[in-house]
């Protein structure tokens, strides 16, 4: 997917993290992001998807992605999301979600792109892709419609 990058996360005030985001806007596609949290020890991937390519994706795609049902898991195992507060990177806000794990990044009260599992991006983008490629608006139904109407039927072929 789009552009890879690894940022190492140290502090709540970081300039990387803030360059990262500010690309991600810029170039209006996603960016595949390495997170090494102070304190953990395994790394966090994620894609950073702008809100606008975000919304094209989940217009097109004709349902959630599906997520693992914890009623056949042991409920004693499964984890609780992590409450926490939103973190602030520069100008960048980041609001974790305790529900399908998303993280939407906000600039000035305003939702700018959400960090994805790399799985959930991948899959979003696929499923509006195929459904896009099938749709044809009213007017390319209608000529394609006219064009078929002009075909000779297959009996007088």
């Amino acid at each position: 997917m789009g552009i890879e990058i690894d940022v190492v996360v140290g502090y709540p005030i970081n300039d990387e993290m803030e360059r990262v985001l500010g690309l991600a806007e810029a170039v209006g596609e996603p960016v595949t992001v390495t997170f090494l949290w102070e304190g953990r020890e395994e790394a966090e991937r994620a894609v950073l998807v702008p809100a606008a390519t975000l919304a094209l994706w989940e217009h097109w795609a004709p349902s959630a992605y599906p997520t693992s049902d914890p009623a056949g898991e042991n409920r004693a195992l499964a984890e609780e999301p992590e409450l926490a507060h939103p973190a602030e990177f520069g100008v960048f806000t980041l609001f974790r979600r305790r529900v399908g794990g998303r993280t939407a990044v906000a600039r000035k009260g305003v939702v700018v792109a959400e960090l994805l599992d790399p799985d959930e991006a991948h899959w979003l983008q696929e499923k509006a892709r195929n459904a896009r490629q099938g749709f044809m608006d009213l007017k390319q139904k209608a000529a394609f419609e006219e064009f078929l109407a002009r075909q000779a039927s297959l009996d007088d072929q």
